[in-house]
């Protein structure tokens, strides 16, 4: 195809500004272009050869521009996404919008797509030119997928998540299709087909989302690992694990030009071969999609040279480099060999504007609110200070049943653990999702608690239903949990710039470091609390540490009541003291803290020793320590952290940027009234990071005690110990701080 500069064309549509070139006429645009394949119905006819036609333009719209756009930054990533191109080309014609992937390199490409059906209008880009200009910019087209932009349904860039998305949102709208792509250099990510066969077997009625392999032979920098395997190893690969339907369209099969190896470049076959290649894509997506919606599980798979249409082959098609600029000779040749008549351009539009009822900014389910039923109030139950001790994780249990009873999209993730977490209340009011019933184990086909032994599943489907607008609980062992923190953390990051309200990502981790000693170092793992210290400066991220079992209660109907965060409820699966009534928990989530305890010195102007908590089980030592302190006519006052994020300065965090911003803090006489005395001691049974906020405003002299390391030890108070969390060390280390 030769190409033109724009004033040698007809005049072009005003949305093609930015456009630096234009192609001649295409044969058999008279009889198969004249006309737009979609109609508004908002799909086309996979048997119409006009589709066919019509697809493959719209596949080198999506080419052009996509190097249009990373060309003008020199920089992104083209390759993948151009390698199935047709495929989501054809998704879009046939009326599929609510596309997800897993790949955050194929954004340039989505916002292509965005583009060409208008959804980016939402944000100001109208042109060719405004899109270039938004590209990988403050407020602009990010380098990977955000919940910012117009359209997209969830964030991408960490491989291996994608799959969570699509299938949270096929749950939760059976109707709907939801194909996601997926790259084979991230095939390999370890949990993309262990976490599709567990919803799979936990939901089997439930098929209606479309994993869409882009099998293009090269992952970022080399070949990908299967790369090697034949279309007969990859098609068993597919079902065995668990896939009834795969259906495969191999480009090779089309190729005109003798092209060596087994993956090849459609654009460079004869015009009436490519023809033949995207009608084979056209038609075979349409089979998977059918397939996909009849209930069973599909896969579609595209094999296609990467940077099929673009400016290099292979990986080294990946990603722009400095070099790589719109003046660059190879750039400006890859440009004018996609380029596209004015005439065109206006055909995929319309197409694209028309397909699945509209712009995907107006269509797809994620620009809605997902709707909830009332909670209501829940049945809290305060226990007397000083009375009976309680099982924390249990008192909450029973208030995640009486929700998932109201509200039946509700789900509750657990890696096989929560019997011994001691919330076996859920398991016996919601019932674990399996195909055996047995009552004894508390097993239904029908329940509501989803337990894949794997806490990326869990994280992901629990984060994802999140994000897709249900409610949901995620519960871990503190130790396990950072496996599935990174899906955790990208949809807390999504949720602080999303456009639309969400219920907030709830999480409960029990069994912290100090209850896990006779299992050995493997279970201590507290590290995971200097990553949730760390994303409070998101400005989104809460994490709450109830002393007992009154304060957990309300920690959890506080966060039902949350919006687009990130909500971590640690807590103990041992009976403690109840050392707090709901009004306090009420006024620490407002507050950060509340005093538990201070006793003045008989002896008049005697030094004061602030002990400010994190935890609950660490409170033990502690009251120990006071009470030791108070016999030497040192006064003491013991605080307890509960909602560590209200006792940072509000310019140490990012919260005026989030979606439904949270700027409750405390101020300095709120935290003079907690905190002031003349030693300040902070004591965390897990990472010192979390009690950063109080180090940061307090003048006193002041210290930390905070976990070291993991030992095999058999009671918590000796591995307290191996930590140098005892009273003795803590009554120590307040006096040497005051004289």
């Amino acid at each position: 195809m030769t190409a033109t500069t724009p004033k040698e064309t007809l005049a072009a549509p005003n949305f093609c500004e930015g456009i630096q070139y234009f192609g001649e006429a295409i044969p058999g645009f008279e009889t198969y272009g004249g006309t737009p394949a979609i109609n508004s119905g908002g799909s086309a006819n996979p048997g119409d050869p006009a589709a066919a036609f019509q697809t493959l333009l719209t596949a080198d719209a999506l080419r052009y521009l996509i190097l249009q756009v990373t060309a003008s930054k020199a920089s992104g990533h083209p390759g993948g996404f151009a390698s199935q191109a047709e495929a989501y080309a054809a998704l879009v014609m046939l009326g599929y919008k609510n596309i997800i992937t897993e790949v955050g390199h194929h954004a340039p490409g989505f916002y292509s797509a965005m583009f060409l059906d208008r959804s980016l209008e939402d944000m100001g880009i109208y042109t060719v030119q405004q899109l270039r200009d938004r590209f990988r910019e403050k407020h602009g087209l990010l380098g990977h997928l955000s919940g910012y932009i117009p359209g997209i349904l969830a964030p991408a860039g960490p491989l291996g998540q994608g799959q969570h998305f699509a299938m949270s949102a096929a749950l939760l709208h059976k109707d709907k299709l939801f194909p996601f792509t997926v790259g084979d250099g991230g095939l390999g990510e370890p949990y993309i087909m262990s976490s599709i066969a567990h919803f799979h077997t936990a939901f089997p009625g439930v098929t209606n989302f479309l994993p869409v392999l882009v099998w293009n032979g090269y992952s970022q920098e080399h070949h990908s690992m299967v790369s090697l395997k034949t279309n007969e190893q990859m098609i068993a690969y597919w079902y065995g694990n668990g896939f009834e339907k795969v259906v495969l369209v191999d480009a090779k099969d089309f190729d005109d030009q003798n092209q060596t190896g087994d993956y090849v470049d459609s654009t460079a076959f004869s015009f009436e071969q490519r023809l033949a290649f995207t009608k084979a894509v056209l038609t075979g997506v349409d089979e998977a999609a059918r397939s996909a919606l009849s209930g069973k599980l599909t896969v579609f798979i595209i094999k296609q040279l990467k940077g099929a249409g673009v400016h290099a082959r292979g990986a080294k098609s990946h990603n722009l480099y400095p070099k790589d600029t719109l003046d660059a000779p190879h750039i400006v040749s890859a440009l004018k060999e996609r380029a596209l008549p004015p005439e065109v351009w206006q055909l995929v539009r319309t197409n694209c504007e028309r397909a699945g009822g509209g712009p995907a900014a107006k269509t797809v389910v994620t620009e809605f609110e997902y709707e909830l039923p009332e909670l209501g109030e829940l049945p809290l139950e305060e226990y007397p200070v000083g009375g009976e001790p309680k099982v924390s994780t249990t008192s909450m249990g029973r208030l995640v049943g009486k929700v998932g009873q109201i509200d039946r999209n509700f789900l509750v993730t657990n890696a096989d653990g929560n019997e011994a977490s001691g919330i076996a209340n859920i398991n016996s009011a919601l019932k674990i999702i399996h195909p055996t019933t047995d009552d004894l184990y508390n097993q239904a086909p029908n329940g509501q608690v989803y337990e894949p032994l794997s806490e990326d599943a869990c994280a992901g489907l629990a984060a994802g239903l999140s994000l897709m607008g249900a409610r949901t609980l995620w519960c871990s062992y503190e130790s396990f949990a950072i496996n599935g923190l990174p899906i955790w953390q990208t949809v807390t990051q999504a949720m602080a710039e999303l456009r639309r309200r969400t219920p907030s990502t709830i999480t409960l981790f029990t069994a912290g470091a100090l209850e896990q000693g006779r299992n050995g170092w493997t279970h201590q793992r507290p590290e995971i609390e200097a990553y949730f210290a760390s994303l409070m400066r998101n400005g989104n991220v809460f994490p709450l540490f109830p002393p007992d079992a009154n304060s957990i209660q309300v920690c959890y109907d506080w966060a039902l009541t949350t919006k687009n965060k990130g909500i971590v409820i640690t807590a103990s699966k041992s009976p403690l003291p109840i050392r707090t009534t709901f009004e306090q928990t009420s006024q620490a989530l407002r507050d950060g803290a509340i005093v538990l305890q201070e006793v003045d010195s008989n002896q008049g102007g005697s030094k004061k020793v602030v002990f400010a908590v994190i935890g609950d089980m660490t409170l033990i030592p502690v009251f120990e320590a006071a009470a030791f302190l108070e016999t030497e006519g040192i006064a003491v006052k013991i605080v307890s952290v509960i909602n560590p994020r209200r006792l940072y300065r509000p310019h140490d965090t990012a919260w005026d940027i989030c979606s439904e911003a949270d700027g409750g803090f405390v101020d300095d006489q709120k935290f003079a009234e907690l905190f002031d005395g003349d030693a300040l001691i902070g004591v965390t049974g897990g990472a010192a990071g979390m009690l950063e906020p109080i180090m940061l405003r307090s003048t006193a002299k002041r210290d930390t005690f905070a976990w070291k390391r993991g030992e095999t030890t058999a009671s918590a108070g000796e591995l307290m110990a191996f930590n140098g969390l005892t009273a003795q060390a803590l009554a120590k280390r307040g006096i040497e701080l005051v004289h």
